[in-house]
């Protein structure tokens, strides 16, 4: 089953997070995943509101969870951890 990968970040050094996020793409592509919403305008209905919100599709939660563990996506983490916080969740969908 498909599955989404779902963050909620707030930035806080934009220069570290931008080195994530140059590494953090090609990594996530290598493993399947494809994004369907990053940075768009958004309506917070409930909980902590994060200014950045990403969401991409991966073929399996497997495969998420994989890129999340992988060596690409580990580099890119370490340039986010220090620059941001972050919620970071896969979820299988229906179809």
């Amino acid at each position: 089953m498909p599955a989404l990968w779902i963050a909620h970040v707030t930035v806080t050094d934009e220069e570290a997070y931008g080195k994530y996020a140059k590494l953090a793409g090609p990594a996530i592509a290598k493993a399947g995943g494809e994004f369907i919403a990053r940075g768009g305008r958004f309506v917070q209905l409930e909980g902590k509101e994060r200014p950045r919100n990403v969401v991409a599709t991966f073929p399996s939660v497997e495969a998420a969870v994989d890129c999340y563990h992988s060596p690409e996506y580990q580099e890119a983490l370490s340039h986010a951890r220090d620059a941001s916080e972050r919620e970071l969740m896969v979820v299988e969908t229906s179809a």
